[in-house]
């Protein structure tokens, strides 16, 4: 069991709203991967209208959900946009994005520790997307941050994880979840994660544009609980050198 905030959840694995070739097929996919709490970003929906094309597909007793600051360019826009989404019934919970470069869409450390300490000290539960770097998730954690989300690699680019090394230190130093965000884009990415002790995942680019959504969805949720379980249960630790699985003692009478 997975408790964030004091919330508890029963999938490690988060999902998004983007991308996807229809609401239905979406809603389906969601339904599938089994999770429990799905991001969806403030610039294209009306939090406030039940008829909206997303909104009236999510179930809000079934999935806790996540607005986030998608397009933000600076701290100062991402917390309008926090405050926008609290007032329109969107809860205190917040997924930080502050990606002031369109073509990368990596995350500004510096605004994004800005508007955590803001949005924080307002009573939002910030979950703040954050390049993979241990010091400015610490940093982020004594501002108060209910967990970060350091990327695997860029968003998007189902690269798998790139910052492997990074993320195993975020990882051993954190006080809070860990959620591997961005760039996962095959289900043995996402167990590597779990294996590595990451909290949990967000996927959506690599479910929303496979061929068939829900199967992958399905393949995600699978490979999350096996990763999780891999790394409860104590991965074997890796040699420079081979060793026999089998006894190589009593072999002398094949001399």
């Amino acid at each position: 069991m997975l408790t964030i905030a004091g919330h508890k959840f029963s999938s490690r694995l988060f999902g998004g709203t983007g991308k996807f070739s229809s609401s239905e097929i979406m809603k389906k996919a969601l339904d599938a991967s089994g999770c429990e709490m799905i991001t969806v970003a403030l610039r294209r929906v009306n939090l406030n209208d039940p008829g909206d094309d997303i909104m009236s597909i999510i179930d809000r007793k079934r999935y806790l959900l996540l607005p986030n600051t998608s397009g933000a360019r600076d701290a100062d826009e991402a917390i309008r946009l926090a405050r926008f989404a609290r007032a329109s019934g969107g809860g205190d919970w917040l997924k930080l994005e502050v990606t002031p470069d369109p073509r990368t869409l990596l995350p500004d450390p510096v605004e994004t520790l800005r508007a955590t300490e803001v949005l924080v000290k307002e009573g939002f539960i910030v979950l703040p997307y954050m390049n993979a770097d241990p010091i400015l998730a610490l940093r982020l954690q004594d501002v108060g941050a209910a967990a970060v989300m350091p990327l695997g690699s860029p968003i998007g680019t189902n690269q798998g994880i790139l910052t492997r090394f990074q993320i195993e230190i975020i990882i051993e130093q954190a006080r809070v979840p860990v959620v591997v965000d961005a760039g996962l884009g095959a289900p043995s990415h996402a167990a590597l994660a779990m294996e590595m002790g990451a909290d949990a995942v967000l996927v959506n680019t690599a479910i929303a544009v496979a061929g068939d959504p829900v199967i992958m969805a399905q393949a995600f949720a699978k490979a999350v609980e096996a990763g999780r379980m891999a790394y409860e249960s104590g991965l074997g630790r890796q040699q420079r050198e081979s060793m026999a699985s089998s006894p190589q003692s009593g072999l002398e009478f094949l001399d």
